[in-house]
């Protein structure tokens, strides 16, 4: 991810590299459960929702705070137990157990200014706390 202006584009360091903006991004299997890698997995893809809004957040708030970036860089990585979600191990958790969110911010801000800008970004950024908090979901078939 590179700030520019307030959007940003997401790529990925796994085995898909899918395209951001209005192209279709093609979903596949993790190689891990049986895919090519030629796809972009349903994790890879929760990842860079993270990174982008974060992304658009940070620069919106630093914008609004008159906080100087240059640009930067965010990284998402995460843990899953993939016993889980292949169903091989019932006692397995199927998801993320953790994600770590890493930002490295460049500009002529001061240190406090750019925890401030982080504290902001995580409190006003949608995906954020949507997964720490995660809203009711349901499922139903039409049809």
């Amino acid at each position: 991810m590179y700030l520019e202006g307030i959007a940003c584009s997401v790529a990925t360091s796994g085995l898909a590299a899918p395209q951001t903006g209005r192209a279709l991004v093609e979903a596949g299997l993790h190689p891990a459960t049986g895919g090519t890698g030629a796809q972009a997995c349903s994790g890879d893809m929760l990842l860079q929702a993270l990174i982008a809004c974060f992304c658009m957040t940070v620069g919106a708030v630093a914008t609004a705070l008159g906080i100087p970036l240059r640009g930067g860089s965010i990284h998402a990585e995460g843990d899953l137990d993939f016993r889980g979600t292949l169903g091989v191990d019932k006692a397995a958790p199927v998801g993320f157990q953790a994600i770590r969110l890493r930002a490295h911010l460049d500009g002529g801000a001061a240190p406090d200014q750019l925890d401030r800008l982080l504290e902001l970004s995580e409190r006003y950024c949608v995906v954020l706390p949507t997964l720490r908090h995660p809203a009711a979901i349901t499922t139903s078939r039409i049809g």
